[in-house]
């Protein structure tokens, strides 16, 4: 059967996506943020994973007032690159595994979250972003991707204890799923940031380490942490976080972390991103 064996968060700036297209990763203001995703790039080819369940948020590519899900999932064979009004990325089309992603919208609708299910999307720079960053530079990606979107851009986003409940759901989904298949579940977006009004250009590096450290060792809490909390301490697009959740729930109770990064800034954001795999429960005492 599939099975999940890896977590992985990270950020995901546009201007990082510029930086990697316009060959401007080794200059001496990005190649520290750069430099702290190699660690990743040679664990994923060891790893080779085949499908990667991405969560992560448009940007107005997909979706406008018009339609607003709070959680949809992609069930194409293929997803264009977005043209976010500089022209589509110069990257590989990303292609679907369209079997699995269908057998996720089937076992978590009838789990009672009720995904929108996609047939057709252009995926932006929330998707791009991170596929560059873990994979690097590539003429085909090496996994097939099944997209999950979140709203976290129009107001209410969904609690964290709802995106933890889905992760549980899709891993439940993964995990019933016959093809032998390597899965990764990857969240993105955040950390602390807020592109607008009188507090723009917000970071906050103590409650993003406490978040790292928490993700790992009391996910419990970031569970039930209020909204307005993401907001008071990480800017309004630090709730962004909220989709790390999903990938965190997928892992189940203990997980191991495995590789961390955190820089400041990239343009007017923290970066961060860290690396989790599951840990098998413990057999009970006899």
């Amino acid at each position: 059967m599939a099975r999940i064996t890896a977590g992985i968060a990270t950020s995901h700036v546009p201007a990082i996506g510029a930086a990697i297209d316009n060959g401007r990763t080794g200059e001496d203001y990005w190649k520290p943020l750069f430099a702290g995703y190699e660690w990743v790039k040679q664990y994923q080819r060891q790893e080779k994973p085949d499908v990667v369940v991405l969560v992560y948020n448009d940007h107005a590519s997909a979706f406008d007032m018009k339609v607003i899900p709070t959680f949809a999932i992609g069930c194409a064979d293929e997803y264009a690159i977005a043209d976010e009004g500089w022209g589509p990325r110069p990257v590989p089309p990303v292609k679907g595994h369209a079997d699995l992603a269908w057998h996720i919208a089937q076992c978590c609708i009838l789990d009672e979250f009720d995904l929108t299910i996609i047939n057709e999307m252009a995926v932006d720079h929330g998707l791009t972003v991170p596929l560059s960053l873990v994979f690097g530079e590539a003429s085909e990606w090496p996994a097939r991707i099944v997209p999950i979107a979140v709203n976290v851009v129009t107001y209410p986003p969904p609690s964290g204890n709802r995106c933890w409940l889905l992760g549980e759901a899709i891993a439940r989904a993964v995990e019933s799923f016959p093809e032998d298949l390597n899965v990764q579940v990857w969240g993105t977006g955040g950390m602390s940031h807020q592109l607008q009004g009188p507090r723009a250009g917000l970071i906050n590096r103590d409650w993003d380490t406490a978040f790292l450290d928490r993700l790992t060792r009391d996910p419990e809490a970031l569970r039930h942490m209020p909204h307005i909390e993401y907001l008071r301490e990480a800017g309004s697009e630090g709730i962004e976080l909220v989709m790390w959740l999903i990938m965190r729930g997928a892992l189940g109770p203990r997980v191991k972390e495995l590789h961390r990064h955190y820089h400041v800034p990239a343009s007017n954001t923290a970066v961060g991103h860290i690396v989790l795999e599951p840990e098998p429960a413990r057999k009970p005492r006899r």
